[in-house]
């Protein structure tokens, strides 16, 4: 591991005369040299191309192929920014993402030439990367060698795009410092070696992938294998066939890796450790059992500003201890929530004043947002980092997550923790992937509303909910949608802004318990009528509202 690199640049430089396996793709494979040299014909080719007064930011419109981290190097060296822009945005959403961060180049494929016809994009110069014109364009470059004397840890790499349910979503700065940084955090938690190789699967648009999985491989100067979309199906053979050893993840991929169903063979690979978030504690443990692979459950906010870190000792269901300065805040009076009160089933018996929103009230590496000064200063109200995420913590200092500021539920008086009930019905023999949100209610107001994927009976699901020692009176779901398929992004996170959206006005079918019964059936148009309260679509998390907890754009 390279310990005195302070820069992505200084790393990339490193590997010049390392002629091990840097860089694997399909049939493809570079040294680390050739992705060093690759990266500094690039950013000399970047260097005549931005014009002088402009910002130096380049977009990248590329799925995992390697030109995506060559160009990353090639910014680091060239002293740019790179925007990971998101292919499944279109039209105006595109443009606006292109302009917002000042891209004046543009690297693409011709995969995706469509997403741009008809777009205005004054003053952007486009690269098409599978075109003999590119590899022309790069030829005069082919003797650059890298140079990292001019790169500070303090330039601007990143600009993230942060996966917004409501309104633009924002770009979140990110260093080159704060890169090397978290490479070297993660290297170090992770006991990561040069001998490694990373399997980037998870799009490279996105934070995860660039910073949990390209970051930490670059500071030990380990391989990395690319898989240009994510697939469930080839995961065990891109695993096999590149010798993966570590992994990340968001979303629901874990769940669609054991949705393909069990092989005899399933353990006959290379891979030890993955780390992501989102998968729970439910699927982590059938991971583990099927394959043979630990995942470890990490908690980062987007734009970096909080971090809590697994530990061994950790308890089951908890994140990791909380570090020093972070906090769990109620939002509207600023003060700290009680610890949480467990029963002898784990059921938390406190949430209406355990659960809160986490606040790192220390030193935060929170570089701010590309030309965005109120969500700055509403992120840092006070002079702290606010996550805009729910936590509770036990009287030993482990935190648990509860989910996002927009999916509390408040049900007779009391706040339920929508990441809690899920993990409960997770265990649902026909769930593969489950979703639970609030749907509005006069009277109680919330009500609990479940989306599950899979297969679903009505009466094994009551008999289920009645099996589980640590769901609360108030948890159990008074309306479940079922669904083949769970919606989900580019990155495979659910698409809760729309299923609440939604309610149980919705496509397909829904069924629901009656006040007062145990049983579930299918909601009619004739229950919606006589059900006590509207049940129409929800226009925004007014339960969230009604705490003083306004919802966030992740």
């Amino acid at each position: 591991m390279d310990s005195r690199a302070s820069t992505v640049a200084e790393l990339i430089a490193a590997r010049w005369g390392d002629h091990r396996p840097g860089l694997r793709y399909e049939d493809r494979s570079l040294t680390h040299h050739e992705v060093a040299a690759g990266a500094a014909a690039r950013a000399a080719l970047l260097t005549d191309l931005l014009p002088p007064a402009a910002e130096p930011h380049l977009g990248v419109l590329l799925g995992n192929t390697p030109e995506f981290p060559l160009w990353l190097g090639a910014a680091a060296l060239a002293g740019a920014a790179v925007a990971g822009i998101n292919p499944t945005r279109r039209g105006a959403e595109l443009a606006r993402d292109i302009l917002h961060t000042e891209c004046r180049v543009l690297i693409t494929e011709r995969a995706h030439l469509p997403l741009l016809t008809g777009l205005d994009l004054p003053g952007v110069r486009l690269l098409v990367t599978d075109t003999p014109e590119y590899t022309e364009l790069l030829t005069p470059y082919a003797d650059a060698r890298p140079d990292p004397r001019s790169a500070t840890p303090g330039d601007r790499f990143l600009l993230c795009f942060t996966s917004g349910s409501t309104g633009a979503p924002k770009a979140a700065l990110c260093s080159q410092g704060r890169l090397t940084a978290a490479g070297r955090s993660l290297a170090d938690q992770f006991s990561l070696t040069r001998d490694d190789v990373h399997y980037v699967c998870m799009p490279m648009f996105h934070g995860n992938a660039v910073i949990a999985d390209w970051a930490p491989a670059l500071v030990t100067g380990a391989a990395v294998a690319l898989r240009r979309r994510f697939s469930a199906s080839a995961f065990l053979p891109d695993v096999r066939r590149y010798g993966a050893t570590y992994f990340t993840y968001v979303g629901r991929a874990i769940q669609y890796v054991l949705a393909t169903g069990p092989r005899p063979d399933d353990r006959d690979h290379s891979l030890r450790l993955g780390f992501g978030t989102e998968a729970g504690a439910v699927d982590a443990a059938a991971f583990q059992r099927r394959f043979g692979v630990r995942l470890v459950e990490g908690y980062g906010s987007s734009e970096g500003g909080a971090a809590v870190t697994w530990t061994p000792g950790t308890p089951p269901g908890a994140v990791g201890r909380a570090a020093p300065g972070l906090v769990v805040l109620d939002r509207e009076t600023r003060a700290e929530c009680e610890a949480a009160v467990f029963d002898g089933a784990g059921r938390l018996l406190n949430g209406d004043e355990a659960i809160g929103e986490l606040v790192n009230q220390g030193p935060s590496p929170f570089e701010g947002y590309w030309r965005n000064p109120p969500a700055e200063a509403e992120r840092c109200a006070g002079g702290w980092y606010w996550t805009g995420d729910l936590f509770y913590r036990d009287t030993d200092g482990y935190l648990y997550f509860a989910g996002r500021t927009d999916d509390r539920l408040r049900v007779d008086g009391e706040n339920l923790a929508a990441a809690m009930i899920e993990n409960i019905l997770a265990r649902y023999e026909g769930a593969e992937a489950v979703c639970v949100y609030a749907v509005p209610d006069p009277v109680t107001g919330d009500q609990v509303m479940a989306t599950i994927a899979g297969s679903f009976d009505p009466e094994s699901f009551a008999a289920f909910l009645a099996a589980q020692p640590d769901l609360g009176t108030k948890m159990a779901p008074r309306f479940v949608r079922v669904v083949e398929r769970m919606p989900v992004t580019a990155t495979n996170k659910i698409r809760r802004a729309e299923l609440r959206g939604e309610g149980v006005e919705c496509a397909g079918p829904v069924w629901w318990r009656p006040p007062g019964e145990r049983a579930y059936r299918r909601l009619t148009e004739g229950d919606r009528r006589r059900a006590e309260g509207p049940l129409a679509p929800t226009r925004g998390p007014s339960s969230v509202r009604r705490q003083g907890l306004e919802p966030r754009t992740r």
